[in-house]
């Protein structure tokens, strides 16, 4: 191999490893995200993220980025979403208290508790949605999220 052949080789191995070293990688974050006052610790609690309009309301628990379940202790829960990339989420939970994995409705309803980011009530005019739950992750957090029983 020529000295000429020899240099080319080692600037392309030299760029490649430039290139391949020079790019930082994405920076993660931690979501805690807790519950109190829950009325018993029948069940678990359902923690599901969301990372896309629209994706709310999500009745059946389908539409989400990531879920987490957490045991419920003295009326409270607690779980801690790892990993996550920089962006826009909200937070939707159950407190699912016989573990079908689904909100139970009376009438009309929910018979147990639910809950979702940044909403203190939820009804007919007040109906969930992304861009009013969601919030900026840039950080590591934690998010408390409010239960409501009907």
């Amino acid at each position: 191999m020529s000295f000429i052949t020899k240099i080319v080789f080692l600037s392309f191995f030299v760029f490649l490893s430039a290139v391949s070293w020079g790019d930082a990688p994405e920076k993660s974050y931690s979501l805690t995200v807790k519950v109190n006052h829950l009325r018993n610790s029948k069940g678990i609690v359902q923690f599901s993220l969301y990372n896309k309009d629209g994706a709310l309301p999500d009745e059946n628990h389908q539409k989400f980025y990531k879920q987490l379940q957490g045991k419920i202790k003295s009326g409270a829960s607690a779980v801690t979403f790892s990993n996550l990339p920089e962006g826009r989420y909200a937070i939707n939970i159950l407190h699912d208290e016989n573990q079908n994995k689904k909100i139970d409705k009376g009438f009309l309803l929910p018979i147990e508790g639910i809950g979702i980011s940044n909403y203190k009530s939820i009804g007919l005019r007040n109906r969930p949605k992304f861009s009013k739950a969601s919030f900026i992750l840039n950080a590591d957090i934690t998010k408390q999220v409010n239960v409501i029983y009907f």
